[in-house]
Parts: C-alpha cells; structure tokens; sequence
C-alpha cells in the first residue's frame, strides 16, 4: 500500500475478515417493517478475506479502496464514513481489499468486511466506540453485520440483528462448496413466501428451540431456503446429496445460497471430501471458528494498537 503524503504519522494493520455459515435458518413470515422474521445460527469459519487498512490523521477525511473486484457501493467504504462520522475525526483511509470469499453465496463476506472496518478503524484512529454504538452502526450496513463484531456461534432472531451467544461447538472441519450459482435472495424470499402460514410457523419455531437446548442436533438442522433454491437449480440439491454420501453431517445451504457445505468428525475425512469434490465445484477445507480464537485473531492483528483485553479492542492512542 502506498503510504499517503499527508502530515501526520499512518498507521496500518493487516485483518482477516471471516466468513460465516448459516447452520440452521428458518422464514417465519414477513414483518410490518418489510424484513422477514428469521430464526438462524450464524457460525464463523476459517475462511476469509484480507484487508490492509492504513489510518493517517489530516485536516480532511479521504476514503480510499483498492478491490481488484471493483464491487460497487462496497461495504467496507460505507463502514468507515460511518466510523469516521461517529468518531468526529477527520483524516486519510486507505483499504486494500483481497476477496477470498466467494461473493453472492451466503457467506456474509462483504458483511465481514464492513465489520472489520468498524473494529480495526477506531483502534488506528485513536478513539472509541463502545459496543453498543458499533452495533447501531452495524445494523444500518446490514442484517449480517453485528454478528460479525463478536463472531463465534450465535443465535440471531428478527432481522437477523438480535444476536444471543451459544456455547461454542466441539472443533470440527469442513468442505465448503462454492457451485458459482446466482441465487437471487429477494427472489428466494418471493419464491418462498406462498409457503409461510402460521401452522407451519409453529413447527419451526418448537424446531429451532430444541435446537437451542440441544446445542444443534446435526440430524434436525435445516434451511428453508432450500426447497424452494433447489427446484430452481438441481445441481445444487445434488451437490447437498454428494456431500451426505461422503460422510458429512450436517450437509446444507448456507443463507439463501448458493454455496453448500459439509462438517466431518475429524480433519482427514475433510481432506478426503475436499479430494473428491476436486473440479468444477470448487471445495474450500475450513475448521469452525469460536469465539475466542475469533477475538484472539483480532487482537493478535492490532496487537502494537492496542491496550488491554476488553472487547471490542480498546486503542492505546485514545486519550
């Protein structure tokens, strides 16, 4: 990253933006305010996109992205006008963005980023935002973004924003599964839709509860997006069956798609899966990420930053 030529010192950090997993995912119906009510089980993985974020102060705020990808109206731009707004400072910001995690699959990348932006942002700038504030903050970006300030395994009701913390899963491995399919999520909510009655709102509800109590049963995780996708995309439902027959349990969509993926007891029957799905479907090994090795990775990225072990990191330049 070039360094810019303002006065003032820069300082940099090197991040890791984690992709997420959808492991249980429920439609209730759709709310007054437009959103769908949802019962889901986010769970971070391994995966991840890199992000090199410099900080320099000046009498102006500059914001700048260098994406190979150039993505339009990205997140990670939005994320850090907001931060910059809301901590009344004013300087250069330069992020350089590398995307890793497949786009448009139900991953939460884009999500991830701007996440990574509102917690590293701060730290570099010598300010504070509490929690609170960086959720508030999160929300307006996106239904999937506070998730990704606390990481781990979380239940998420509503919009997906109201997030309540799970015991975090025993360690497991993966084979994630990107097909390069578009699956259009407002079309799936539509698709969806004739479907949503309050019989089967109940049903769901007493499933995803037990789910709660028994910490994620593998044999009842489900997604509804996936009958509706499926029909729409038969590959995709024979990706899923290939994944079960190769011992992985559960085997499921992630979000509204299109990327599957599969968890195994042990690393090497990942790595036989991740061999047989070698080709045009594109597997990704991945391990679950709790939520303590997801903010020890935080705090070992800004670790000359900052100060103490609260959450989220506190900077050692804030007066």
């Amino acid at each position: 990253m070039q360094k810019p030529e303002v006065s003032g010192a820069a300082r940099y950090a090197s991040l890791r933006a984690l992709a997420k997993l959808n492991l249980d995912l429920r439609v209730l119906g759709k709310r007054a305010d437009g959103y769908h009510e949802l019962r889901t089980i986010f769970q971070t993985i391994s995966l991840a996109d890199s992000i090199n974020l410099s900080f320099t102060p000046a009498r102006r705020t500059a914001i700048s992205l260098e994406d190979a990808l150039a993505i339009p109206d990205n997140l990670a731009v939005r994320a850090a006008q907001l931060a910059m707004d809301a901590m009344r400072a004013t300087g250069r910001v330069e992020i350089r963005l590398t995307k890793r995690i497949p786009m448009g699959a139900g991953l939460g990348g884009g999500s991830s980023d701007a996440a990574a932006i509102l917690l590293a942002l701060p730290v570099l700038a010598g300010r504070v935002i509490e929690l609170a504030q960086l959720i508030e903050m999160a929300q307006q970006l996106g239904s999937d973004v506070p998730f990704f300030l606390l990481g781990g395994r979380a239940a998420a009701i509503g919009r997906g924003t109201e997030l309540f913390p799970l015991p975090d899963s025993p360690a497991r491995y993966g084979v994630l599964i990107d097909p390069g399919i578009h699956v259009s999520t407002a079309e799936a909510y539509r698709l969806l839709g004739a479907g949503l009655t309050s019989g089967p709102q109940q049903n769901k509800i007493g499933s995803f509860q037990s789910q709660m109590w028994g910490q994620g049963c593998p044999g009842t995780c489900a997604n509804d997006f996936e009958g509706v996708v499926f029909k729409q995309h038969p590959r995709l439902g024979a990706i899923k069956r290939k994944l079960i027959r190769s011992g992985a349990s559960p085997a499921m969509m992630t979000g509204s798609g299109s990327a599957l993926f599969g968890l195994f007891e042990d690393r090497t029957q990942a790595a036989h899966a991740v061999e047989w799905f070698q080709g045009p479907d594109a597997p990704y090994g991945f391990s679950l990420v709790n939520r303590v090795r997801y903010q020890s990775l935080w705090r070992r990225a800004l670790d000359k930053h900052i100060v103490g072990r609260t959450w989220p990191p506190r900077s050692r330049y804030a007066r």
